[in-house]
């Protein structure tokens, strides 16, 4: 059971990101998992608003952008300041740090955390622990590369170093997720790993499901993958997005011939998924470790991040089951909620991706022509009946791409007097009321 008392009454925050998570994706989700009359947990949350995602142009910081990224935008949730992509918590140009909703919780003494399924060191946990100009210099390996142009935040020039090296001598408490390779390298500048620094810095590392289970450490550093944890769900045989097939006839003229959609696929489970700590038992277990911590209160960081990871490769049961693990790591915060009764739940999402539900028969195909999409398909067989037909068109490069609509909130209390309608900054603004910060 999670750590509780009917008398605790600090604020606490559980921030659930699902990266990538807009509205196409959930109802995916909820058609799969629950039919197209069932409902998740999502939408029993009795208080909701829509967010705009914002970004800027980095040579032009007066100049929006209308499709952001994890760093950006996750910039504009972690700090209140609109910044570009690919930026972790620093400013347009001026490079300047932006103190982190994370860092102004450590003033006041509160715990922190920040679970995540992704490397601890990508963009989303990343805007809430460190400062850098790019996403993509998260270990001392990556700092040299001159494409990244992050040399000024070596520690030989007088900055902080990598994302991976930021967060090893942070003051975060519970950090949970893959990444395990970041902190392998040589440390800059020593002959030490990054992973010493973390353990001179006062974290417990560990590396192992029984391990997380069994520490009562204060501060505790979890890396459970080279890199981001494996998805719980996968395409038969491993297939992804098709595109359909076109016969020569119809490449000759649109109207004529024939074209074959992708079969039908099934989702099923990912081998590799029971290797590493689920979301879920990674949330209880950061909420039992920071609820501990003291009277205070807690914010704690959690990101469900293959939603997103498994939509750019075109996987819709990977994403699936990506949201089935916020469904699970939600139900854990919410339970803690119920008997904690000054927590904020918010959940949400850094910004939209691809992914469309489209006809899996077209309606115009009673025009005696062939009509289909242009771009990468996966069909689903679903649980419920039918097939569900997910279309991925944003590009015909090898990786998708987001997209730009307004993502959804969900939050667990009506008090906090919730606008129906607001922007990224405006979530750090919540969460900093909350917490009396």
């Amino acid at each position: 059971m999670l750590a509780s008392s009917t008398a605790f009454c600090a604020p606490n925050v559980i921030l659930i990101i699902g990266d990538g998570m807009d509205d196409q994706q959930i109802t995916i989700a909820r058609n799969y998992l629950h039919g197209p009359h069932g409902r998740l947990l999502l939408d029993t949350l009795p208080a909701r608003s829509s967010v705009q995602v914002l970004t800027v142009d980095e040579s032009n910081p007066d100049t929006p952008l209308y499709v952001a990224e994890s760093a950006g935008s996750g910039t504009a949730m972690a700090t209140g300041e609109v910044t570009s992509r690919a930026r972790i918590s620093t400013r347009p140009m001026t490079d300047e740090a932006i103190p982190t909703i994370l860092e102004l919780a450590q003033s006041a003494d509160l715990a922190t955390g920040v679970v995540t399924t992704s490397s601890v060191t990508d963009a989303t946990p990343a805007v809430f622990m460190s400062h850098i100009n790019m996403r993509m210099c998260e270990n001392p390996d990556a700092m040299l590369a001159k494409d990244f142009n992050c040399q000024q935040y070596q520690k030989a020039n007088g900055g902080p170093g990598s994302i991976a090296e930021q967060i090893a001598e942070s003051r975060v408490d519970i950090v949970l997720g893959g990444g395990q390779s970041h902190f392998s390298m040589l440390a800059e500048g020593t002959n030490k790993e990054v992973i010493a620094l973390a353990t001179a810095s006062g974290f417990t590392t560990v590396t192992t499901l029984d391990q997380l289970q069994q520490t009562k450490a204060e501060r505790v550093l979890g890396l459970f993958a080279p890199k981001h944890l494996p998805t719980r769900m996968q395409g038969d045989q491993g297939r992804l997005g098709e595109k359909p097939d076109a016969s020569l006839l119809n490449r000759v003229h649109w109207a004529l011939g024939e074209v074959t959609l992708p079969a039908a696929m099934d989702c099923v489970t990912n081998p590799e998924f029971d290797q590493t700590p689920p979301l879920a038992l990674m949330t209880r277990k950061a909420i039992d470790l920071l609820s501990a911590a003291g009277d205070a209160g807690f914010l704690l960081v959690i990101e469900s991040a293959s939603i997103d990871k498994k939509s750019h490769a075109r996987d819709a049961c990977g994403s699936i089951g990506e949201l089935q693990q916020l469904e699970e790591a939600l139900a854990v915060a919410l339970e803690f909620a119920d008997t904690n009764n000054e927590t904020l739940v918010i959940v949400t999402a850094d910004h939209a991706q691809a992914a469309q539900i489209v006809p899996n028969g077209s309606l115009y195909s009673g025009f005696g022509v062939p009509v289909y999409t242009p771009g990468n398909l996966v069909r689903i067989n679903m649980p419920f009946g039918g097939i569900m037909a997910v279309n991925y068109a944003t590009n015909d490069f090898f990786v998708e791409e987001h997209t730009g609509a307004a993502v959804p909130l969900y939050a667990n209390r009506r008090d906090i007097e919730l606008p129906i309608f607001i922007s990224q900054p405006d979530i750090f603004q919540i969460m900093r009321t909350f917490l009396q910060l």
